[in-house]
């Protein structure tokens, strides 16, 4: 009888280990395409503020973007679960994933992760040029990100720097969605989004070690975390959150001033998002399923809704309350928003 289920267990072990067409189809996250989302700001934003925009066959250029965009994210996100298996062992929840848990053929694996990326490149090229090099830049991150010798992902604070490099790339991409490669974004906005993508995926470190409550275990978990302490990253999130801003107001000066009205609620989205990093077992570890939080989501919908009222709508009075009440400098440079892109 002992024998017999010694046999079984076996049976379902060997079975568990067992590589399946469902562990590859996970490992590409689909569920994570919502991210790309944050495409959509840089379509809005060269719709408001490009000379250059061109409207005739906008929304088929938008969908063949927008899959393209998510074909090579999941690209990513193959050899980020490959890569980060040996980690994901150590992690209470993670250790369940496809490839620790044995569902995923490893050589297949990595042809899935070229196949990937050839196939999204491959799409984007029936955009532009520009978009292009877009999604090749977003592909080559992964692999700064995740690949050996590079492998940014276990460097502290780089590791939040190289990851929210995504943001920048998607508004770039949803920006080229809209424009040739005549023009390109403001500097200033792209710094915004680099800025607000560190504060989300600094938070996202924060819910993390706090949640694991271990600082060996949250090592053995991600190599960075041997660095990281819970004042440390609050400390990053401050300075990501307000570099972001500074940024923004810069932006705002120079191109779209309507948009200081969204100053408030954008305030208040972040305090609300810090605060859900503080509960246990956060959602913020797991962007992809914040649309499941109201607390977050509603106020996320009405910033969306108003930044993109007030890149179209113009308020004139706002003009005359921030005319500047003293003299500026050209020759000095000082007060100069004229230059700051």
């Amino acid at each position: 009888m002992k024998t017999a289920n010694n046999h079984s267990v076996i049976g379902r072990a060997f079975e568990v280990l067992q590589p399946s067409i469902s562990g590859h189809l996970q490992i590409a996250r689909v569920d994570h395409w919502f991210k790309n989302v944050f495409a959509i700001p840089g379509i809005v934003t060269a719709l408001g503020i490009a000379p250059t925009a061109e409207v005739s066959g906008l929304l088929g250029r938008i969908a063949v973007g927008l899959l393209s965009l998510c074909i090579v994210a999941s690209s990513n996100y193959v050899i980020n679960e490959v890569m980060d298996a040996p980690f994901d062992r150590q992690h209470p929840r993670k250790c369940n994933r496809p490839v620790p848990s044995g569902t995923v053929n490893i050589p297949l694996a990595y042809v899935e992760w070229l196949a990937l990326m050839i196939a999204g490149v491959s799409l984007g090229v029936t955009v532009s040029v520009p978009f292009t090099m877009t999604l090749l830049a977003l592909w080559i991150m992964g692999c700064v990100y995740n690949v050996q010798p590079l492998r940014s992902k276990d460097v502290p604070y780089v590791d939040v720097l190289s990851e929210a490099m995504n943001n920048p790339l998607r508004m770039l991409a949803g920006w080229y969605m809209v424009v040739g490669g005549s023009t390109v974004p403001p500097a200033s906005l792209l710094l915004t989004y680099w800025m607000i993508g560190s504060y989300f995926m600094a938070m996202k470190r924060f819910a993390e070690y706090r949640d694991i409550h271990d600082p060996v275990r949250a090592a053995a978990y991600r190599k960075s975390f041997a660095f990281y302490t819970e004042e440390g990253l609050l400390v990053s999130v401050m300075f990501y959150g307000s570099t972001a801003m500074l940024f923004f107001g810069a932006f705002i000066m120079r191109y779209r001033l309507e948009l200081i009205v969204s100053f408030p609620f954008l305030a208040l989205l972040m305090a609300l998002y810090l605060s859900l990093a503080f509960k246990p077992d956060s959602a913020v570890q797991r962007p992809e399923g914040l649309y499941r939080e109201p607390t977050i989501m509603v106020p996320v919908i009405i910033c969306v809704v108003l930044i993109a009222l007030l890149l179209f709508v113009d308020i004139p009075i706002l003009h005359r309350i921030f005319t500047p009440t003293v003299p500026t400098s050209e020759a000095t440079g000082l007060l100069r928003f004229g230059n700051i892109r």
